[in-house]
């Protein structure tokens, strides 16, 4: 089952179960995937390594509104975009803790032979590639950052 049919079943479980909060987020992620399988050049496909970007970029939005609603003393307005990043994060891989992605990136780097900072290009790109969905860009390049100055 793909996650945008295991989306939809949960849209009906939420309707019955009469939960709001979830029915609000889950129809959002399926507006959002229906935007990206009807897109120019998708085929009318969405793949699951593509729907996983798209849940960790909500989750991502998801978490910088919440940050702004508190900035901005709305404490409400923020717990209910946070308890929506909580089901969109259901559906997303546990993330990787830092030991376990300087372990993966120390392999890497091992790999392409990398050993200055000027090498950091290559190894990104593999990081990336290696642990999508499992780490944030950010997180990997202060990892590569550390370890290859």
């Amino acid at each position: 089952m793909t996650l945008f049919e295991q989306v939809s079943k949960d849209i009906v479980a939420a309707m019955k179960a009469k939960d709001k909060t979830a029915l609000e987020a889950l129809r959002n992620i399926k507006k959002v995937f229906i935007e990206a399988k009807t897109a120019p050049g998708a085929n009318d496909t969405l793949e699951d390594a593509a729907a996983m970007k798209i849940l960790q970029k909500l989750a991502k939005q998801g978490h910088d509104a919440a940050d702004l609603y508190v900035s901005q003393n709305r404490q409400d307005l923020a717990d209910a975009e946070l308890a929506q990043v909580k089901v969109i994060e259901s559906y997303l891989p546990q993330p990787m803790t830092e030991a376990e992605i300087e372990a993966a990136v120390k392999e890497i780097i091992s790999q392409t032979g990398a050993g200055s900072i000027k090498e950091m290009g290559k190894v990104m790109g593999m990081a990336s590639k290696q642990l999508a969905g499992k780490a944030d860009g950010k997180t990997i390049s202060d990892i590569v950052k550390k370890l290859l100055a």
